[in-house]
């Protein structure tokens, strides 16, 4: 199969802007796609008219509102998907299920099941929000990133199993497990950065619990994908 040059060049365009929170000059980004910086110019011109971009005051580029409306549709698509696999979730943990997503630095509830019997639950609601670098969403969130020097031990350790187990950080006494859910769009900066986890005050089999919260992001990626 063969790909549309110039819609090719025009995401390549949007994930090398959505990398540079300061900006990036037309003529990097035209050395940085490897073409001539006349069309560079094209590319910046037909993605500013469907407000995917937009011009600074000294001429750099940047992201505009019309990714973030991409972003909020794709979210409610995500939620959908989302909402009877953590049904399901919720009732083989005996845990309250969630689904979050990173929003700026913090990590925001968007979906929510509780389970009919089992634990003392956690006030865990829509909306509910709390820094990426805390919690088992977060880190989990956090661990779907390409690796880096500034990585914690939680963070790495996360990668290394596929899921995160946290603790008391965002509640006291309740007990967290979150995996990643690497969304298709990922890779052309429009796409959420999210995960799939369960939350309990007590009595949390973490290891079961750890499968069933794998299997379920895996689920939700299979269902992006089609």
């Amino acid at each position: 199969m063969t790909t549309l040059q110039t819609l090719d060049r025009g995401i390549r365009a949007l994930e090398i802007v959505s990398q540079r929170p300061g900006g990036i000059s037309i003529a990097d980004l035209a050395a940085e796609l490897d073409v001539a910086r006349a069309i560079g110019y094209r590319i910046v011109a037909t993605l500013e008219a469907h407000s995917l971009v937009a011009r600074m005051s000294d001429g750099r580029i940047r992201l505009a509102a019309g990714t973030a409306v991409l972003g909020s549709r794709f979210r409610t698509r995500l939620r959908e998907v989302a909402q009877p696999l953590l049904r399901e979730l919720a009732r083989q943990t005996s845990a309250t299920a969630f689904l979050s997503t990173l929003e700026d630095d913090e990590c925001v509830v968007i979906a929510v099941a509780e389970p009919e019997t089992g634990m003392l639950r956690v006030g865990y609601r829509i909306g509910t929000r709390h820094p990426v670098s805390l919690g088992a969403a977060g880190i989990a969130i956090l661990a779907g990133r390409p690796e880096s020097e500034h990585d914690t031990d939680a963070i790495r350790q996360a990668r290394r199993d596929g899921f995160s187990v946290t603790s008391g950080e965002i509640e006291h006494g309740a007990v967290g497990v979150a995996a990643s859910v690497r969304t298709p769009s990922d890779h052309d900066g429009i796409g959420l950065e999210s995960s799939v986890g369960v939350v309990a005050i007590e009595g949390l089999d973490t290891d079961s619990a750890a499968a069933e919260v794998v299997k379920a992001a895996a689920h939700i990626r299979a269902l992006l994908s089609t």
